[in-house]
């Protein structure tokens, strides 16, 4: 991968230019030990800037970008397992037991067989206190097996019978959070071609979506169990949420699917929120009308939505801050409240939906963050009034590259809107 005279750019920003997930001798496609290896060495990278001689990993996410593991969304985020990263040595991570630990230790042989049982304590009734100094001690052992339990230890999020263990044992407990943000949100360019696939897929499910599946008579609960087979036939590791929003549900936006039937005439927006099979998100959404034609007052609708969310688009550039995307979007009631309606909004997306920043009038105007290369984006906004019976949302994913952004999202917008 990189610059190559005959493509005129690099490989990682050319969404039509995607991988197989498979393996093959022939093609340099997804390097996964590759991946792993420049994860973890962006996490030290942080470690070192932000001076923590250790970080302890509860979310999910953050397990994987380490580890490398992931088993499944069930117990991604239940505080009932979690790793362990010392400064200097290896990370190590801590595996349900019973089958799960042993899947582990098959499954990730990069980890040199440092997984260990871990000790779960919440929902453990009584017994909490016990449990969770256990876990403390598991964690305390690495920490002194290594030689830094006397430092600095990040932890990722807080649970306050966790953290009173941990302290309980003279540990040093400080905010993981900007260290393994950061790290995060600067995309390797493995990182970049999942992230690619993801939106292929993506694509794929919207355009049958948009031209098979949503008809009049079909209920919006069909339409989206249709991109959850489709997506889950693809390989994806898992359907985060489908939102199929038709006719009144779009004005009030619902932002859930329901079995109200389609009708001729509806509006419909349909939002994919998935985990590729790569192990890296597609969010982006699509409107179009069934059935009919739209009216002139919906195409007005739907180009100030499409203008609003191309402005945003154009302001994202290597060197440029949050605040050139937030003043690109329309009033909303992130104004009016102060707080963020995540509806004329941006944020990062990579192993989570939301993963290092947001983009909200609420406070990027008056807080701007820096906006660098190889940043990956879904950028979305909405044209939403009280009174409209319709109306229109889109969003996009893109990849902030060395000359401005890449669009990696494709899906058509249907001619009729006239954008």
């Amino acid at each position: 991968m990189g610059y190559h005279e005959f493509l005129g750019g690099q490989h990682e920003y050319q969404p039509r230019r995607v991988f197989s997930t498979t393996a093959t001798d022939w093609q340099g496609r997804v390097d996964f030990a590759r991946l792993r290896q420049d994860r973890l060495a962006r996490a030290r990278e942080q470690m070192e800037h932000q001076n923590l001689d250790g970080l302890v990993l509860f979310v999910g996410e953050n397990v994987r970008y380490v580890t490398g593991v992931f088993q499944g969304n069930w117990k991604n985020n239940i505080f009932i397992r979690y790793c362990v990263l010392p400064r200097g040595g290896q990370p190590v991570l801590f595996e349900t037991v019973g089958s799960d630990m042993v899947c582990a230790q098959i499954d990730a042989p990069w980890l040199e067989a440092e997984v260990r049982p871990a000790i779960t304590w919440k929902w453990a009734e009584g017994a909490e206190p016990e449990m969770a100094q256990r876990m403390a001690q598991s964690v305390a052992d690495v920490l002194k097996e290594n030689g830094v339990h006397k430092g600095r230890i990040g932890i990722d999020i807080m649970d306050m019978t966790a953290y009173q263990a941990l302290t309980g044992l003279g540990l040093n407990i400080v905010n993981a959070w900007p260290a393994m943000s950061t790290a995060r949100v600067l995309k390797t360019p493995d990182e970049l071609e999942c992230l690619k696939i993801s939106a292929a897929h993506g694509d794929a499910a919207m355009w049958m979506a948009m031209h098979e599946w949503a008809k009049p008579g079909v209920r919006e609960a069909e339409v989206c169990a249709k991109v959850n087979e489709y997506l889950y036939r693809s390989g994806f590791d898992f359907v985060y949420d489908i939102i199929v929003a038709s006719g009144g549900n779009t004005s009030p936006y619902r932002r859930w699917h329901t079995d109200k039937v389609i009708r001729q005439g509806d509006l419909m927006i349909v939002d994919i929120n998935a985990i590729g099979p790569g192990g890296y998100f597609i969010d982006f959404v699509r409107c179009w009308k069934v059935a009919a034609k739209p009216t002139t007052k919906e195409k007005d609708l739907y180009k100030r939505c499409y203008d609003s969310l191309y402005a945003g688009i154009a302001a994202v550039r290597p060197g440029g801050t949050t605040a050139d995307i937030a003043a690109k979007f329309p009033e909303y009631d992130d104004d009016r409240y102060g707080s963020v309606s995540l509806q004329q909004f941006a944020h990062s997306i990579g192993l989570s939906l939301y993963e290092g920043m947001w983009v909200s009038r609420a406070y990027s105007l008056k807080h701007p963050a820096p906006i660098k290369q190889n940043m990956y984006f879904a950028i979305e906004t909405f044209s939403g009034f009280p009174g409209l019976e319709q109306t229109v949302r889109l969003e996009e994913n893109i990849c902030v590259t060395d000359q401005g952004t890449e669009r990696f999202t494709l899906c058509e917008h249907p001619e009729y809107w006239g954008v």
